[in-house]
């Protein structure tokens, strides 16, 4: 069975520095029709879970922690006893949204992880956020960005635990080296290409 991309849309809040905004998340299940991993767990549980349908949930893997992609990670965790993977460098935020809660295992840079017949391999690009991390799927063409690289530019960076400096040298030297026809699956937003963003820069 190959495996295949599914997508959703779900909307709540973000909050950071004092400030709420209301956002719209991209939540991005990859796996077959056995097993899958969810990539970020934003704002309602029942709406990933609608994406997931009746499959093994063997990963919940998250770009970074700020609230808007992290908070429901506990409650989808009992739902489903997948684990949660995290970059250990995101402690700090994560620690705003979750005070008696940790994740399970750390996800660092060149961490690979397997489902549905297909690989995903974890690569550090901070700025966006300490410890924000890309999912590589060679074998599906794509990258999971998170909120490292959108279409139209690099994430936003005028909040605590950013550096704009850091995201244009993690996305010159981790991303653009990607082939340029690798599609950019965002945290929030449309699709784009590398080839697009680069030609952007």
């Amino acid at each position: 069975m190959t495996a295949r991309i599914d997508h959703g849309v779900v909307s709540g809040t973000f909050s950071l520095d004092g400030e709420t905004f209301d956002v719209d998340n991209n939540v991005w299940v990859v796996g077959d029709d056995r097993e899958c991993i969810v990539i970020d767990a934003p704002h309602d549980v029942d709406a990933i879970m609608q994406i997931v349908g009746d499959r093994k949930v063997t990963a919940i893997v998250l770009t970074h922690a700020h609230d808007d992609h992290c908070r429901v990670a506990p409650e989808l965790r009992e739902r489903t006893g997948a684990p949660i993977w995290l970059n250990p460098d995101e402690r700090p935020l994560w620690e705003l949204t979750h005070t008696n809660v940790s994740w399970d295992r750390d996800l660092t840079d060149g961490t690979e992880l397997t489902v549905g017949g297909t690989t995903l391999r974890a690569i550090h690009t901070p700025g966006h956020a300490p410890g924000a991390t890309c999912l590589l799927a060679e074998d599906l063409g794509c990258v999971f960005t998170g909120d490292t690289l959108f279409q139209g530019g690099p994430g936003a960076t005028g909040r605590s635990y950013s550096d704009a400096d850091v995201i244009r040298e993690s996305i010159a030297e981790r991303l653009f080296t990607l082939p340029g026809e690798t599609v950019v699956h965002t945290g929030h937003g449309d699709d784009t290409t590398i080839a697009a963003e680069r030609d952007r820069a």
